[in-house]
């Protein structure tokens, strides 16, 4: 027979092991959501803008709330780009390494909170090796907004210390709008300097730009360096959001959710037509010639269970070319009395 205290120690012991068990499981659903389960820089230069943006997306019929974002050392930040995904929105976390403070091997963790549908913590190693030998002015290529059909310019300064031979040998670029050209202005007393002047197409296609030149050198232990490049190329007439989320929506419940349209000048709408002939929704037309019109546009849902979309086009004014957005969400099976 078992004495009272085995009893205790047998039961409290199998308590812990359920609670362990239950745990490790009550992860698993929010880890799914994630595209990756680590972040790794690899090797990347002082004073670089190392960030990464973690896609994140909400494979759940319920809504999906980020209530906090931390990291576990100084070296590295992160942030969400929103708190709260829709069933089938996608979002990301943005992870930034402290390039300027911080040297060497850093390792760290970002930590994201969930506390809706249910509660869970996902934890994403990160690790960087921040080399001291490389310094980029400034820290990316950033050419910022730039407008169709005009493409763009910058330059980023490299500065490197330890070897006078050594040098960059290649350029990698994924973009085939982007050209970038290495200029050497200084050599001598174990320093190189290059200036790296980096050109944007004006055959550019419209949307963000985010991605990683490589640098190719003869150094045989770290043999590129990464550079990032970012710019958005716009039309003349921008639409925020581009993708338009309705989110949950229940049959004959009207939602109205608003549509910046914004130019590098004054301008009037002549038409809204939609893809569809559901007749969902209303929109409200502006009458005004003004650089920004906001769009109410109401929709009162069909009886049509799941998944839900609709293409808009607007007619401008004097401008040859409508400009075209989408709208999605899903409706749910419950109808209003």
């Amino acid at each position: 027979m078992l004495s009272k205290s085995s009893f205790r120690f047998g039961f409290l012991s199998a308590c812990l092991l359920m609670l362990s068990t239950s745990s490790s499981f009550g992860e698993e659903w929010a880890e799914k959501m994630f595209e990756k389960d680590k972040i790794d820089f690899g090797v990347i230069a002082r004073g670089s803008d190392a960030q990464y943006r973690l896609k994140i997306k909400n494979i759940y019929s319920s809504p999906v709330h980020i209530s906090n974002v931390r990291t576990t050392c100084g070296c590295s930040a992160a942030e969400p780009s929103k708190n709260i995904l829709e069933s089938g929105e996608e979002g990301y976390i943005q992870v930034k390494m402290d390039t300027a403070r911080f040297q060497r091997r850093k390792d760290s963790n970002v930590i994201i909170t969930i506390d809706a549908p249910q509660y869970a913590e996902v934890r994403i190693p990160i690790t960087a090796y921040i080399r001291t030998d490389v310094v980029f002015t400034p820290g990316s290529a950033n050419f910022g907004s730039v407008e169709v059909g005009k493409g763009a310019e910058t330059t980023v300064a490299l500065a490197y210390a330890g070897r006078d031979d050594w040098a960059i040998t290649a350029i990698q670029s994924k973009d085939p709008s982007l050209t970038v050209k290495a200029v050497e202005t200084a050599r001598g007393g174990g320093r190189v300097n290059y200036n790296l002047v980096l050109t944007l197409s004006p055959q550019t296609p419209l949307g963000p730009i985010r991605e990683q030149v490589m640098l190719q050198t003869n150094d045989v232990n770290f043999t590129t360096v990464p550079l990032l490049v970012e710019a958005k190329v716009e039309s003349d007439i921008t639409i925020t959001p581009q993708v338009v989320s309705l989110g949950m929506m229940i049959p004959g419940q009207e939602k109205t959710v608003n549509v910046v349209l914004r130019g590098k000048k004054p301008f009037e709408i002549n038409k809204i037509e939609c893809e569809s002939n559901d007749e969902a929704f209303k929109i409200r037309m502006p009458k005004t010639t003004q650089p920004i019109h906001v769009l109410p546009l109401t929709i009162v849902p069909p009886n049509k269970p799941g998944d839900y979309s609709e293409e808009f086009t607007v007619t401008i004014a004097g401008r040859d070319e409508p400009i075209t957005f989408k709208a999605f969400g899903k409706i749910s099976e419950t109808k209003t009395n």
